[in-house]
């Protein structure tokens, strides 16, 4: 069954997303790599195949190595290939995206705040929670990944 672009249909919808989108990526001091670690770690979670494609290509032009990028989903048995700060953020987004079984536990906020303090773990988790609402919104009108055969 075919689903209409979301981007067309709800233009203002689309245009609001779209500015959290922007802050997540532009207004925070976070290091962009770092951000499209997140994003990619997030929608592999979720299983967006379009943002996992977008993220996947986002940090091969930031330079990220292939070898590294196909070890995040199994990060933490790689830690050696990931600095302690893409280690409490992908801790971290792992845990606000299963919010749901992990409630956002006081042990798991505490390492990531010992991480990143304060202003910086809150827009972390707008990262995050962007991703997280960019993933629902491709999944559910099956936006296509750009990937070729």
């Amino acid at each position: 069954m075919n689903r209409p672009n979301w981007f067309q249909v709800s233009a203002e919808g689309s245009k609001a997303l779209g500015a959290l989108h922007h802050f997540a990526t532009t207004g925070t001091n976070l290091p962009k790599e770092l951000i499209h670690l997140v994003f990619l770690r997030v929608s592999q979670i979720n299983g967006c195949a379009h943002c996992i494609d977008i993220h996947t290509r986002d940090l091969i032009k930031c330079g990220m190595s292939v070898e590294k990028i196909v070890l995040i989903p199994v990060w933490d048995e790689a830690t050696y290939l990931f600095s302690d700060l893409e280690q409490a953020a992908l801790a971290w987004a792992e845990e606000v995206t299963r919010v749901s079984e992990t409630h956002a536990s006081d042990e798991a906020y505490s390492a990531a705040l010992s991480v990143f303090g304060e202003k910086d773990l809150v827009d972390l988790t707008i990262v995050i929670a962007t991703m997280n609402a960019l993933n629902r919104m491709g999944i559910s009108f099956r936006m296509k990944p750009l990937a070729k055969a």
